[in-house]
């Protein structure tokens, strides 16, 4: 395969299992070089996992992952310097400030640290008072922000996004939003996993919705919004009463 032509992250047949539980089914999709994608679904879909598998974090049943033609298996080590993860946890490290963690952070990639980049991360990001504090004395948002720098520290063509305006307040979320479409125009493709509807209307050009592990849609972010198929609400009220009534 030309490498130069190849598909930012292409899923072919992949499978993961927990033990007896299968949270990913016979996934496969293709993501263009360019995009910002929207992979979508309840909790225990199976998004988590794929991204983990894209990224090297667990290994698959069966099934191919490549990013950008590298394939994440026989190919580890270059295919893992082209993604930048930010993961749906805060994964933390208290030991070091993290202005020094992001000085530190690219050589976990073999590479050099690039201080007009770094520097252009936390000024877009609103880190530069918060350099010396550690990830414990940081707001919720504060990590938030901290984290998507360290996933692009290292200049990676595909950024992975796992829920991240999980639990945050709309000025951050919008101001993540717009840096996640500059980053898109500065190169960079971009999987956004997320539970909300509007985020991925706002960002993504195409949505996948998986469910159970399955792949059950994918098509233009427009052509789902509008289809009325998809928009199934379940509503059960239950009231007991004295005696068990209801």
């Amino acid at each position: 395969m030309d490498r130069q032509k190849a598909p930012a992250l292409e899923i072919t047949s992949l499978r993961k299992n927990y033990g007896r539980f299968t949270a990913v089914d016979d996934l496969s999709l293709s993501i263009e070089p360019g995009e910002i994608f929207g992979l979508l679904g309840p909790n225990g879909a199976g998004k988590t996992s794929t991204i983990h598998l894209a990224s090297g974090l667990c290994r698959m049943e069966s099934g191919s992952i490549k990013v950008f033609g590298h394939d994440v298996v026989s190919d580890a080590v270059a295919s893992r310097r082209l993604i930048g993860l930010m993961h749906q946890e805060v994964v933390m490290d208290n030991f070091l400030p993290i202005g020094r963690m992001l000085t530190l952070h690219a050589g976990y990639y073999g590479l050099q640290d690039d201080p007009a980049w770094r520097e252009l991360l936390i000024e877009r990001l609103a880190l530069g008072p918060h350099l010396n504090k550690k990830m414990m004395s940081l707001s919720g948002g504060m990590k938030r922000r901290f984290m998507v720098a360290k996933a692009l520290i290292h200049k990676p063509r595909l950024l992975i996004l796992d829920e991240p305006t999980a639990g945050v307040d709309v000025e951050l979320r919008l101001a993540l939003w717009e840096f996640v479409r500059e980053i898109n125009r500065r190169g960079s493709t971009v999987l956004l996993t997320t539970h909300y509807l509007e985020e991925a209307e706002q960002l993504c050009g195409r949505i996948a919705i998986m469910n159970h592990g399955k792949l059950v849609a994918l098509d233009t972010t427009k052509n789902l919004i509008g289809n009325k198929d998809l928009e199934e609400v379940f509503v059960q009220l239950t009231s007991q009463g004295p005696g068990g009534r209801t």
